[in-house]
């Protein structure tokens, strides 16, 4: 060692930010390092989602849809007045927002509760 070298510096210990105490995290390691395990999760989460929205697709088509049918296939519905409005503009133009909204409410709640049991199902500890 030469005069003009500086002194050796102090070895430094390099620790994952996130690590846990002992247990391992092999799901999110799936879904990171993109193995054929975290892509098959990740494809039934948006399977998952897809078949909700389909499901609720399917309520607001057959809630809705199905309304101008029955006014055109029984004219005397139509024809009957509430509150001095007639029938098919208080359900189509009024009581349809309430039930969209219903609707978008129902499907928040529910996608949220099947990306929580993607995310217990990743954090689960393997047996």
């Amino acid at each position: 060692m030469a005069v003009d070298d500086p002194p050796p510096r102090p070895r430094v210990r390099v620790v994952l930010a996130d690590a846990r105490s002992g247990t391992s995290d092999h799901g999110s390691a799936d879904l990171t390092e993109q193995t054929p395990v975290g892509e098959a999760l990740v494809k039934g989460l948006v399977r998952a989602q897809l078949a909700l929205a389909l499901r609720l697709s399917l309520v607001v088509v057959a809630g809705l849809g199905t309304l101008p049918l029955l006014f055109a296939a029984a004219p005397a519905v139509g024809a009957v007045k509430v509150f001095g409005v007639h029938l098919p503009w208080l359900l189509l133009g009024l009581l349809s927002f309430p039930f969209l909204v219903g609707v978008g409410a129902a499907y928040v709640r529910w996608a949220e509760r099947n990306e929580q049991d993607f995310a217990a199902l990743i954090r689960r500890p393997e047996r």
